[in-house]
């Protein structure tokens, strides 16, 4: 785990804020103990299920998984459909079912579809742990890595500051039945009513399924629709490069801002050209890390112990809180940063 630890570069304070603090690294002893198949002698498997597999921000979070593997000897891995497809990840909840695993770990691409799978597998004794679904019932825990509104009030903030509170936007979500993006994308439009009055979203959310090409042509369409908007605002990791493209080819550089979900991988070239101006994330590797955390804790009889005040001893999860007290279901962490051009280097992974 150490080595793992060493690898990340999340920091406590990279953008100004009270509301982008996030929790420092802790000394790796603090971590939950009796999570460790090594400690205890047994051995559990847990698949990570995610919206879809090959794009950078998944390939990031099996290294997570992998990771949490290799440091405690549970039998760990990551599917997920090759395209963003809620029928695609139900049918492997399904095999993952059939296969007798012992819990799963997963980022729905749509809630309200694997709501019956996920009984299905808790029915058999699997625990579930979910993660970018907050509105879920069929889990055993959710953990999500920031409160979503203001992780959205944060990316509307930067924004409409570079539009200079006046002008039309646009916002973006993976799917419309993406809680969380959903989560962030209301957070952002009430700050920019709260804080921006003068700016106005221009059309509904455009829904892009997490791909970079989709972002661009429906980007592309509503430019031509509304040639005057000034803003996109990207819920989903792809529209980073999708806007990034549209500007650079368009010329727009300094005339349409974005502020978005991205990594530096994806992105950083349009960071480092001016393209777009900012990006937000948390390091998927450490989310799936933690999920897998809170699963073997789970599997071990000690859910009590999962709660707020839990400190799984990774960045941005030093101490979970729970937005309704005394439901500790839903688990909150602190895990997000915000780049730059200026200090997008630190986080190219």
């Amino acid at each position: 785990m150490k080595k793992f630890l060493s690898s990340l570069v999340l920091a406590a304070s990279l953008v100004a804020g009270p509301a982008l603090a996030a929790d420092a690294p802790v000394d790796v002893s603090q971590v939950p103990k009796g999570f460790s198949a090594k400690d205890v002698g047994k051995s559990y498997s847990i698949a990570t299920v995610v919206k879809v597999d090959g794009i950078a921000w998944f390939d990031r979070m099996r290294e997570g998984a992998k990771q949490f593997g290799a440091d405690t000897g549970h039998d760990t891995w990551m599917v997920g459909p090759s395209q963003a497809d809620a029928a695609a990840q139900v049918q492997l909840v399904e095999n993952l079912i059939a296969q007798g695993v012992d819990a799963i770990c997963v980022v729905p691409f749509s809630v309200e579809a694997l709501e019956p799978v996920l009984k299905k597998a808790r029915d058999r004794g699997i625990v579930v742990i979910a993660h970018e679904a907050s509105n879920i019932t069929n889990a055993d825990f959710v953990l999500e890595a920031f409160d979503n509104l203001a992780y959205g009030a944060k990316l509307m903030e930067v924004l409409g500051t570079y539009m200079k509170g006046e002008g039309k936007y646009v916002t973006t979500v993976g799917s419309l039945t993406s809680k969380s993006q959903n989560e962030w994308i209301d957070g952002a439009i009430a700050y920019q009513k709260a804080h921006f009055p003068k700016m106005e979203q221009a059309t509904g959310r455009l829904e892009t399924y997490d791909d970079a090409n989709t972002d661009y042509n429906k980007l592309k369409e509503v430019l031509t629709t509304y040639p005057d908007i000034k803003g996109i605002l990207g819920g989903p990791m792809p529209t980073s490069a999708g806007a990034g493209r549209l500007i650079s080819e368009r010329g727009l550089k300094d005339k349409l801002f974005f502020a978005g979900t991205g990594l530096v991988s994806v992105a950083g070239e349009y960071l480092s050209k001016g393209d777009i101006q900012y990006i937000q994330f948390w390091d998927p590797a450490v989310a799936a890390y933690a999920m897998n955390i809170v699963a073997v804790m789970a599997l071990d009889g000690k859910a009590d112990q999962i709660k707020a005040g839990l400190n799984l001893g990774l960045p941005g999860y030093t101490s979970l809180t729970a937005p309704v007290a005394g439901k500790d279901k839903l688990l909150y962490g602190a895990g997000w940063v915000g780049v730059t051009k200026d200090n997008m280097e630190d986080y190219n992974f």
